[in-house]
């Protein structure tokens, strides 16, 4: 499998994701609109959040920070979060388990 061969789907407004699924984890390789948003929420998946390119305004607990190419984030289940793109983004997200919702 290539990434480039993965089709893309818009999941939210801005976030176009290239999805791999196994049986226990769900990684996914975004690119993201400059501007598009995340509303705060949660989510029983523990997820790790990996900034490949641009700048990424996270909140995560009530705590906001601006993270740069090369951060990563550690994100537990059920800790509210959210964010923003300042600028063109790449992102990786690793979640366990499966996000279901994203098949």
């Amino acid at each position: 499998m290539n990434l480039s061969e993965i089709p893309s789907k818009e999941i939210m407004p801005g976030y176009h994701g290239k999805l791999v699924h196994s049986e226990s984890m769900t990684w996914v390789f975004w690119d993201v609109e400059e501007g598009a948003a995340v509303p705060e929420h949660h989510h029983v998946n523990e997820q790790i959040m990996h900034v490949v390119e641009g700048d990424f305004e996270f909140t995560l607990d009530g705590k906001t920070a601006i993270y740069h190419a090369g951060d990563v984030v550690v994100i537990p289940s059920n800790v509210p979060h959210g964010g923003k793109a300042l600028t063109p983004c790449k992102l990786m997200d690793v979640f366990n388990p499966v996000r279901a919702e994203y098949k």
